[in-house]
């Protein structure tokens, strides 16, 4: 069997790669990073509307390319390894994500060409601060169809157009599209570790809120929606840690100590074979949760694997990309924590996407959990 990309998903991969070295080197993401007042790159994101890239998976009567999720995954990939400084996270791996699996037609058809063409950022917004959130807990209300409470941290909360929050209707948790354009609502942006991946906090007084999906069904909504995002970050992650791979063997071939480049010592040679070892485990997970996230949007119940594939791509993933962004400054030596040199973009992106959809922890617990079942039946 054949568990690599196909040939066309080769060719859009390699595409992807070019036209992101051209139009976002690092001198972009640290444009982003050095401008307090930038939240993510406008221009970059307005090329990647261009090349059908958001609307990649959406279907052609929304606007889309009609692609499968294998073929986002592959521009996943590249976007990780660019470390671009934009939303498609937030937009096209749990925006579009959200609509296209439990949306009305309704809401399809509003929002859906609206992200294809850029013309939407969204945003998830389930946390209240820190801790775990359960029912009981849950502070934020919708009473009449209308939405109060604050969310914090939100992933690109003070650019977002449209947020998908979690909130309690009738002593109930359910799932809401709200506009965070309308009246009712406050941002207040943060600081973060990657400022190019801002955060905000959102108070809602009062917000016209629209159900998505059933009532009562929050929790179990928001789980399906990280299920699906959680292995297109993996891919994201993956096509990083990569990347830091390369930038320290590349560091490690080209620096001399004592009269010899520094890859020839053991001890740099097992920083870079433990990378390797580690992204090639992340690499086959991720591929299985691509698997599984594909079929599940072809099969009429879903694909039974995707809950267990998606925690083990995002485990793996996860702990590749911090390992390799970590190991990446050590390599690089006394240069490797320096503002100058790209190690930090790549280690703060690595901290961001490892807590954006749930930390490894949860992903761990979850995993378990879902193994006991299998063993269970």
């Amino acid at each position: 069997m054949d568990f690599d990309y196909s040939d066309d998903q080769k060719f859009l991969k390699d595409e992807a790669r070019k036209f992101l070295g051209g139009r976002c080197p690092p001198a972009v993401v640290r444009g982003v990073l050095d401008d307090p007042a930038k939240s993510y790159d406008a221009p970059l994101w307005a090329a990647v509307a261009e090349q059908g890239w958001l609307g990649a998976a959406i279907p052609e009567e929304h606007g889309g390319l009609g692609l499968g999720r294998v073929e986002l995954c592959a521009i996943a990939e590249e976007l990780g390894r660019a470390v671009a400084p934009i939303p498609f996270a937030s937009t096209v791996y749990i925006l579009a994500e959200a609509v296209m699996a439990h949306g009305t037609a309704a809401q399809q058809a509003a929002i859906l060409p609206r992200v294809a063409a850029g013309e939407l950022i969204g945003a998830l917004a389930v946390s209240e601060g820190p801790g775990v959130l359960t029912s009981s807990a849950l502070s934020a209300r919708v009473e009449g169809g209308r939405l109060s409470g604050v969310k914090i941290p939100v992933t690109d909360g003070d650019i977002a157009h449209v947020a998908i929050v979690l909130a309690s209707e009738a002593g109930k948790p359910g799932l809401f599209l709200v506009d965070l354009t309308g009246a009712g609502v406050k941002r207040e942006t943060l600081e973060s570790l990657d400022p190019t991946r801002s955060v905000a906090r959102l108070s809602f007084e009062g917000a016209a809120a629209e159900r998505l999906g059933g009532a009562g069904e929050g929790f179990d909504l928001v789980q399906s929606i990280l299920d699906r995002a959680a292995v297109l970050l993996a891919f994201e992650q993956l096509g990083g840690a990569d990347r830091c791979l390369e930038m320290a063997k590349e560091y490690a071939l080209g620096r001399y100590a004592f009269g010899r480049v520094i890859g020839g010592y053991q001890a740099i040679k097992h920083k870079l074979a433990d990378m390797y070892v580690k992204n090639e485990v992340a690499r086959s997970n991720a591929y299985y949760g691509a698997w599984a996230l594909n079929a599940s949007t072809l099969k009429e119940n879903g694909a039974p694997e995707l809950p267990t594939a998606a925690a083990a791509a995002r485990i793996a993933a996860s702990e590749a990309f911090w390992f390799a962004s970590k190991e990446s400054v050590q390599v690089h030596g006394g240069m490797g924590f320096t503002w100058e040199v790209d190690c930090h973009l790549y280690y703060r992106r690595s901290r961001q996407l490892s807590l954006v959809a749930g930390s490894p922890r949860l992903w761990k617990e979850r995993l378990v959990s879902e193994l006991e079942k299998k063993n269970a039946a």
